[in-house]
Order: C-alpha cells, then sequence, then structure tokens
C-alpha cells in the first residue's frame, strides 16, 4: 500500500480523520480539523451500510425475506404496481421511487410511504433516501420497534460500537438515509465487523442488474485488482472501505465536494 500517496490525497481535499487498519494492526492513523478518534463526525449517507446488514441479520432471524413484496407488510401498498416492489428493491435502490429523500429533504415515514413510483420496479437504479424510509416503516411494524432500536442491540453493542446520536425528524422517527453521527475509532468497529462476518453479508456486495456498482446500502469496488471491496459513501468525502480478503480497513473523514473514492483508491493500491 502506498499511505503517503493516500493520505496526501486526503490532505489535499480537507481531512478530518483517517484510520487505515490490516488485520487488526493500525498502520496509518491521522486526524486534523479538531477531530480525533472520539470526536464524533456526521456520516451522511454513509449511515446507510447499516440497514443492508440489519435486514440479512433480521432474515437469518426469520423475520423478514429480502424477496417479499413490500405490500405483505404495508396495506397502503396493495394496489397497483407498488404490490410488486420488494424488500431488497428498497435496499439496493431499484424499486422505481424517483430521486430525492436526501440531507434535508428526508420524508416522514407517512410520507415517504405515500410516494408513488416513477419507473417500473427493478428496472431502475435511482439514488435517494425514500426508498430506505420505505423500509423502515416496513421493519418497523414487523418488529414492532424501530430499526435503530434493533440495529443497536443485535449488531452495534455486541462490538460494543457507540453511536453519539441520531438525527430526529419532526415526526419524532430517526431516518434510515441519514443521520448516524460517530466516532472515527467506532467506524472503524463497524468495519472489522463486516470483515470477520463477510460471507454472512455477501448479499449485501451484490449488485443489480440496473447498477452491478451497488449492493445492499454499500457500493462496489470500482478497482478491478480489488473485486471485493466495498465501502460506505457520505457527502463530502466520508467513506469506511473494507477489503474482506485482505481484512483491510479504511476510514476517511473529510469535508470536500470534489472528494473521490477511485482517486483515493488509486493513491492507496491496496
Amino acid at each position: 500500500m502506498n499511505l503517503e500517496a493516500a493520505e496526501t490525497y486526503a490532505r489535499r481535499h480537507t481531512l478530518e480523520a483517517l484510520i487505515v487498519e490490516r488485520a487488526g494492526k493500525v498502520l496509518l492513523e491521522r486526524y486534523a480539523g479538531g477531530f480525533d478518534r472520539e470526536k464524533p463526525h456526521a456520516l451522511y449517507s454513509g449511515t446507510k451500510s447499516f440497514w443492508g446488514a440489519v435486514a440479512v441479520i433480521a432474515r437469518d432471524e426469520g423475520l423478514l425475506e429480502l424477496d417479499e413484496p413490500v405490500s405483505k407488510t404495508l396495506g397502503e401498498w396493495k394496489d397497483g404496481v407498488r404490490t410488486r416492489v420488494t424488500l431488497r428493491q428498497l435496499l439496493n435502490l431499484t424499486s422505481g421511487i424517483g430521486f430525492g429523500g436526501l440531507g434535508n429533504a428526508v420524508p416522514t415515514v407517512d410520507r415517504a410511504i405515500a410516494t408513488q413510483l416513477k419507473d417500473e420496479p427493478g428496472k431502475t437504479f435511482t439514488y435517494g433516501g425514500i426508498p430506505l424510509q420505505v423500509f423502515g416503516a416496513v421493519f418497523a411494524r414487523k418488529a414492532g420497534r424501530s430499526p435503530q432500536a434493533y440495529l443497536t442491540e443485535k449488531l452495534l453493542d455486541p462490538i460494543g460500537l457507540h453511536v453519539a446520536s441520531w438525527r430526529t425528524l419532526k415526526d419524532g422517527t430517526q431516518p434510515l438515509p441519514t443521520g448516524a453521527q460517530l466516532g472515527a475509532g467506532e467506524w472503524l468497529k463497524y468495519g472489522r465487523y463486516i470483515v470477520d462476518n463477510a460471507e454472512r453479508f455477501a448479499e449485501c456486495f451484490t449488485g443489480s442488474k440496473p447498477n452491478p456498482r451497488y449492493g445492499l446500502g454499500f457500493w462496489l469496488s470500482p478497482i478491478a485488482a480489488r473485486p471485493a471491496l466495498v465501502y460506505a459513501s457520505g457527502a463530502r468525502g466520508q467513506a469506511l472501505y473494507i477489503d474482506p480478503p485482505s481484512k483491510t480497513v479504511v476510514v476517511k473523514f473529510g469535508d470536500s465536494a470534489s472528494y473521490n473514492h477511485e482517486t483515493f483508491l488509486t493513491r492507496l493500491a491496496l
């Protein structure tokens, strides 16, 4: 790996935290802008990476099936084309819901459920936050608790991961597309967990026909030499890179709209 080249690129794009770990050994750890290993940082859409893992855990516990229709749980979706949308399509953003629901525009659960489709289910990849809000509504009805509560009990608490805060919408719920804040060292724990359980979460790392490079909350490798690499991505340069074969985890926090994942990974030369 070329740690110096990767760090140089990150610093050019307002580096705030960078940790490179391989097989449990920290190879590089740098901070700037008042951040350290513990200071919470917004993940933005990096928050999405939790929900594919939650879906797989819930599937393994018999709570749901990834390919079951949303309408099995949401009576509001029992008519029209929305009856064909599956939970997997919500998670891999091929449900047919149009663009939107990002940043400050994340809708409340009721508004998300009321959303009509723009495209045929399973035919088009459209990045956005509304499908995750619909998934959260389905999950809450099935589990009798919020997805965040389930995530905390089943995944975060067992690995000792502390989320500093979750964003709250005006209806009192916590959104799924964005909103988690945690320290660099905490996100590193999540990366280790995914590395250690990569086989279990293989469906999270499988793309769709409309977008072979996006799985269930994770983007898939843009680097041919590392086909198994996956990453969580948030606005302004937030990233959690995970390469299970080499047991490499990289946490990157920053504040730059021009930061590019592929360029960073090329510099790092995993």
